[in-house]
């Protein structure tokens, strides 16, 4: 006999970058961190600056640093990036503040060129602010290109480097091979002495614009990041502890569960727990962006993060550290945030061969222009032109700036989307399903009719809610709040058994009671005839209709049977008509009988063909996989443990918050955009954000490519100065990261549209 031996789950390390520049960096970066033994994947953010890697030995955080060192980057707190953000937004201007002032005198010449005045400098001034640009400021890169080259790679910074160092030592040769003789052959011959044109400010002003790019676009990041940061500092770093000697102030990291604190008004609760004392009103906007607050009473769920409106409450911590909601919701968007997009798999691949090209490129202009008649010094500034423009900076930033800003404007009216391959898939869906009871209903269901067989009624109700005493099941709810309403005396049941997808069987007192669908009294060969004309009746008006019955020594006998109602979300039939208004097919999935899903569906404004009734729980899936038969793209929505097989199965799985819990938990880790509130209004709101973002993408890889298309040949005919060209190239990036942040003013519109 063979034994197996499971290997353990990977384990995602996250570290900080710094020192990358562009999508070639990016490219570097995953190479290395890939070549260490024990990695399963490794995935770098350009725009978070992040590396994400999955390995199986958690201890491997040194190795995994020790290889971004020798890649030629910095590794730095996984947060680093966020974490600066607080700093001043002219922090790090310092350096582009130096360049811009060294290089105006270089720049006057060239506007007095326009009025007719000769104000061109001396060379040795040239020389002298022109050199602490180029080695001094630009050293980061040269120090970048040497990796580079080391690692037998290309990057921005060694394109960088190439171009201006060119020009710089360009213009050292002319200015030399001047003082060395051509002065002394002008004077001999009685001619005036002029010093030759000379190229330091095209490599000076060159390595300033693309410094001021850089900044420019660390600024940009810093927004599209905000989403992050908010949610960081949701965040109390200290809590109000009832302890032994009274209360006391401790860091929130020594909570523990069960610990009780206080929380006064217009403070943040610290933690998940249960409110113990008090009544409140909180609001939860930050996490479900509902902006109306909502009531909390003794006994009802609060979450860490959302604050405290009304007076001194004290809650009973239920949840600590990473398995609190606040941080599972930090972590989906910073997974969102962290992913790449399918879409990124073209840039990678160009990436990897963009800058040999390019260099084949520029060599190519050096030696065309050369050879056709024209001096070593133009034919090198063309060159040097095709090297600074072709920068693959755009690149890199156009998938991940889009990714950012449109997860980040989601996650703050309460989408979170869980990867970036939900995010581009979505836009595609054409068919979406939806589970009926708590996602398009309220899943409050009331009891509307009790017919007792051979019972009265409190007798009936007596056994049917003492048998669902221990079930948090709705309709469980639905039998418990009538019993209580009438103040009678439940009896617990013991032997206590759920029967999946049929109902609950178990003891009250001495009789084994079974309570549970129709079809399962008909499997049980349960005598319904007494009933069936008034069951018929109430499915045809809407009700889910249930049974129970005795096991006796006969067989199964009909004690009573129940029906239900529950009511259509505010916003439901809405959010239908306008995914419907959109071409979208919707379809509702029920384990109700047909008469009572259909009548439901009427409600809704859905079609008869577009309702699913008697699905049992474990058949969910496969009907979502047949939806998806025919080349549809199927998403699914739902709000239960029983959703998620189906929410796995679809093409996009969209769980929907359930604020009496229902396992949303389970059906979060199951769906890749998770829906904060039980609005159904949302689903087209996601499918929106998702249609925009990935418009964003294709608009930004659209423009850096056409940069550098369109660039690349300017240069090479000689139509762009390399001064131009470093302008150029820094509006490529900063015009990505700003059209990418053009997503933080997406609202939903009422109806999602």
């Amino acid at each position: 006999m063979s034994t197996e031996t499971l290997s353990p789950s990977p384990t995602a390390i996250d570290i900080g970058i710094g020192g990358m520049t562009c999508a070639s960096c990016v490219m570097r970066v995953e190479k290395a961190l890939k070549k260490v033994p024990g990695v399963d994947s490794a995935t770098v953010n350009l725009a978070t600056e992040s590396a994400r890697i999955a390995v199986h030995d958690a201890g491997m955080e040194a190795r995994l640093r020790r290889a971004v060192r020798d890649a030629g980057y910095e590794p730095l707190a996984p947060n680093a990036a966020i974490d600066a953000e607080d700093a001043s937004a002219w922090a790090g201007f310092g350096p582009v503040g130096i360049g811009l002032a060294l290089c105006l005198p270089l720049v006057l010449p060239m506007v007095g060129d326009l009025f007719g005045k000769d104000w061109m400098l001396p060379a040795l001034w040239q020389f002298l602010l022109a050199t602490p640009v180029q080695f001094v400021l630009g050293a980061r890169f040269y120090k970048a290109g040497w990796h580079a080259l080391l690692a037998r790679a290309g990057n921005m910074d060694l394109l960088v480097a190439l171009g201006t160092s060119a020009g710089w030592g360009l213009s050292m040769w002319l200015w030399l091979s001047f003082l060395w003789g051509g002065a002394a052959e002008h004077a001999a011959h009685g001619m005036a002495v002029m010093e030759p044109h000379l190229y330091f400010e095209s490599s000076a002003v060159v390595v300033t614009l693309v410094l001021l790019g850089k900044w420019l676009e660390t600024r940009t990041k810093r927004q599209t990041t905000s989403a992050i940061r908010a949610l960081h500092g949701l965040r109390p770093d200290t809590a109000h502890l009832i302890g032994r000697d009274g209360e006391v102030d401790v860091p929130v990291a020594e909570v523990l569960v069960g610990d009780k604190l206080v929380v006064k008004p217009g403070e943040r609760f610290p933690v998940d727990g249960t409110l113990l004392e008090g009544r409140t009103q909180v609001d939860e906007s930050m996490l479900t962006g509902e902006p109306l607050p909502v009531t909390k009473e003794v006994g009802a769920k609060l979450t860490g993060g959302s604050i405290n409106g009304e007076g001194r409450v004290v809650l009973q911590v239920r949840a600590v550290g990473v398995d609190t909601v606040l941080s599972s919701i930090i972590r989906l968007v910073e997974d969102a945030q962290a992913a790449k997009a399918p879409i990124q798999r073209l840039v990678d691949q160009v990436s990897a061969v963009f800058v040999p090209v390019v260099l084949v490129i520029a060599l190519a202009t050096l030696l065309g222009w050369y050879f056709t008649g024209h001096s070593f010094e133009v034919a090198l500034i063309h060159a040097v032109a095709v090297l600074v423009i072709a920068c693959p900076c755009a690149l890199g930033l156009a998938t991940p700036a889009a990714i950012m800003a449109g997860t980040g404007v989601a996650a703050r009216f309460g989408i979170l989307i869980k990867d970036a391959q939900a995010l581009e898939v979505a836009h595609t869906v054409n068919v979406v399903a939806f589970d009926k009871t708590g996602t398009l209903t309220v899943g409050q269901p009331r009891l509307t009719a009790l017919a007792p067989v051979g019972l009265t009624n409190d007798e009936a109700l007596l056994l049917a809610a003492g048998l669902q005493s221990g079930s948090e099941h709705p309709l469980a709810r639905a039998v418990l709040q009538v019993a209580k309403d009438k103040a009678l005396t439940v009896t617990a049941p013991t032997d206590v058994q759920a029967v999946a997808g049929r109902g609950t069987q178990g003891k009250v007192g001495e009789r084994t009671l079974l309570l549970g669908s129709l079809r399962w009294m008909a499997e049980l060969g349960v005598d319904m005839a007494p009933v069936a004309a008034q069951a018929a009746d109430l499915q045809a008006g809407g009700a889910t209709v249930s049974a129970m019955a005795e096991q006796q020594a006969g067989g199964v006998k009909l004690l009573a049977l129940l029906a239900f109602a529950d009511e259509p979300k505010p916003g439901a039939k809405e959010a239908l008509a306008t995914l419907k208004a959109r071409g979208i097919q919707t379809v509702m999935i029920s384990g109700d009988n047909r008469g009572a899903a259909e009548a439901m569906a009427k409600r809704l404004g859905l079609d008869a063909k577009d309702v699913l009734a008697e699905v049992l729980p474990g058949d969910k899936a496969a009907k979502v996989a047949a939806l998806k038969a025919g080349g549809k793209v199927v998403a699914m929505v739902g709000d239960g443990v029983n959703d998620a097989p189906a929410l796995a199965a679809a093409d996009v799985g969209m769980a929907m918050a359930n604020p009496n819990g229902g396992g949303t938990d389970v059906a979060m880790h199951a769906a890749g955009i998770t829906l904060m509130r039980g609005d159904p209004l949302l689903v087209a709101a996601a499918l929106d954000i998702s249609r925009r973002t990935v418009a964003k993408i294709r608009q930004n890889l659209f423009w850096a490519f056409a940069y550098n298309a369109a660039g690349i040949p300017l240069a090479a005919l000689g139509y762009l100065s390399p001064v131009v060209a470093g302008a150029a190239m820094a509006l490529s990036s900063v015009s990505v990261m700003t059209n990418a942040l053009l997503l933080k003013r997406w609202t939903p519109e009422k109806g999602g549209k």
